[in-house]
Formats: C-alpha cells, structure tokens, sequence
C-alpha cells in the first residue's frame, strides 16, 4: 500500500465516466520517483528525502520512452519528482529531449547551481525547441512559504528563480493555492515580489491545492460529494482535461496523469504505446479538480489560473 494511502471512498457510481485518449500530446517522466530533497506538508504524493515509493528512471529507459513517443506523435514533454533536479543524468537527459521536442522541468528550485543553469542555458541555445523550467513558490513571504516548503525555501527558490532569470530563462513560477476572493491580489502581490528580487518578466501560474497524499493529512480530503459524474460530462469537453491527451512514465510503468500515480488503478501498461491505447475512468475524487480547474499541471493557463 502507499505511503500516503488512507482507506478510500467507493465512486457513487459503479459505472463512473471514462475519457479516451483523444491524441498522445504530452508525454511525463517521474524521473527522480517520490524523492525530494524537501518535505512539503501539501504535497499530493507524499515525495520526501525517504520516500520511494517509486525510484528514479534510468536514462536508458527514458530514451527508449523518447524514441516510442517518436512514432506516437507526442509534441511535448514534462520532467517531474520528486525533485527532478536531483537526478544525475538530468541534462544529458533534456539535451536528448530537446532534439525531438519541447521539454519543461518541475522543480522547487533549491539546487539550481550556477554551473547547472550554464548546462541548461547551453543545450537551450543549441536547440529548435525550448526547455521551460516551472519554479514552486507557496508564499509571498517567508513565513507562508517556508511553513508549507520547509525553512529556508522561500529565499534558496528565490535565489534559483532569478538564477535562471539572469541566463535567459523566463521560468514559471508556480503558487499552489486554495481559491479565494482575491486571487488578483495575491497574484499582485507575489508579481511585486518576484520583480523586487530581480525577476524583470515574472510567469505565475496559480493552482488550486490538491486534497491528496499529504494535503489530505494537513487540510483535509475532498468532500463527500466531490465526484465527477456522468451528467457532469454531458456538454463538458473532455479535452480539458490532461488524461484526454497525456500520460506519465513511471519505474513501475506508464500511468494515467502526475496526479494518480500512487493509485494502482491508474497504471494503464508497461510501455507508452499500451498506456495510450486504454480509456480511463475518472473513479478519483482528485479527477474533481481536474474538471473543475482544467489541465492544471500542464503549462497552459486554465479554470481560474493567471499568466503575466
């Protein structure tokens, strides 16, 4: 059983909606497993410096995932962890996506040497599409970030964000958030900082929190009527949410989404191509928010997140 796993509520429904693949998009790499140099208390999968629940992929078999995305269309590729930057084929990883395609990198920004950001700004450079590096942030102060991230977070993900900055790079930072009333303003605010700090063109990408893994501990789970239905489907296009075109590799094999991976269910396959051939069925309380909020993990703005 997971790390994170609680007893789980039964879907109302015994036959809850399903969403095909409707084209392989966007492809993403578990690279480092669930381990992170940090603890946060909201992560949705529990990733921590002991957990492994899943292990790190080898860069072989990401090439070999990259070569079969190939011949399945995939247009673009997702890096994530655990702390993606902890792995240590990383680079010579993204130099070889970056041949083929987009690539963006999930991090929290702490260990983002200088000679690490001169790596990534050179295979940038001498590639035709680009790396985008997504920086979390959960304060716009010291206090509320570093009581969600751990102390010091907030002014080492500083740091790295406007590393990046001054090589070339306009990272989006990414605020996890519950939703509230004044959203514009705490955009603002954490706009204001982010320029203070010498971030001149700050990306924000708000998003709503996830009521799994460790956030189910700290705040809470979903509430019992937060399902996805059938009738909630009826006119919804289903292409708004990320399991219609994406799915995650894994050392355990190829799920559905970054979300659900904890859950047995949604491992779809052993390679891509068995993945991309099977339907889902959104029998998840954490497939609400996606309905909700849209695809919030890709980098596209979605539900009621704002962009710079």
């Amino acid at each position: 059983m997971p790390l994170n796993a609680s007893k789980p509520r039964v879907h109302p429904s015994p036959a809850p909606p399903e969403v095909a693949l409707e084209s392989l998009d966007d492809l993403w790499f578990q690279l480092a497993g669930t381990v992170c140099n940090i603890t946060c208390a909201h992560c949705f999968i529990s990733c921590g410096p002991t957990n492994r629940t899943f292990g790190f992929l080898t860069e072989e078999s990401v090439l070999a995932a990259l070569e079969e995305s190939r011949r399945l269309g995939v247009k673009e590729y997702y890096f994530t962890g655990g702390e993606p930057f902890l792995h240590k084929d990383l680079v010579s990883i993204l130099e070889a996506t970056l041949a083929i395609g987009p690539a963006t990198v999930l991090t929290n920004g702490l260990v983002l040497a200088d000679r690490t950001v001169e790596e990534l700004a050179r295979i940038d450079a001498g590639s035709p599409y680009s790396l985008e590096l997504r920086v979390s942030l959960d304060g716009a102060t010291p206090e509320e970030n570093d009581a969600i991230r751990g102390p010091g977070t907030f002014r080492r993900a500083l740091e790295g964000i406007v590393r990046l900055a001054r090589a070339g790079f306009l990272p989006i930072v990414t605020v996890t958030r519950p939703w509230t009333d004044d959203d514009g303003a705490a955009f603002r605010e954490f706009e204001a900082v982010l320029r203070a700090a010498g971030y001149e063109r700050p990306r924000i990408k708000m998003i709503p929190v996830l009521r799994i893994g460790a956030e189910e501990k700290r705040g809470g789970g979903y509430d019992p009527d937060q399902w996805v239905t059938r009738e909630m489907m009826d006119g919804f296009d289903a292409g708004d949410l990320l399991c219609s075109k994406s799915r995650i590799v894994t050392d355990r094999g190829v799920f559905v989404c970054p979300i659900l991976i904890e859950k047995e269910d949604a491992r779809l396959g052993g390679d891509v191509a068995a993945a991309a051939a099977s339907a889902f069925a959104l029998r998840h309380q954490a497939c609400y928010s996606c309905w909700l909020w849209g695809s919030i993990c890709s980098n596209a703005s979605s539900g009621r997140a704002e962009g710079a």
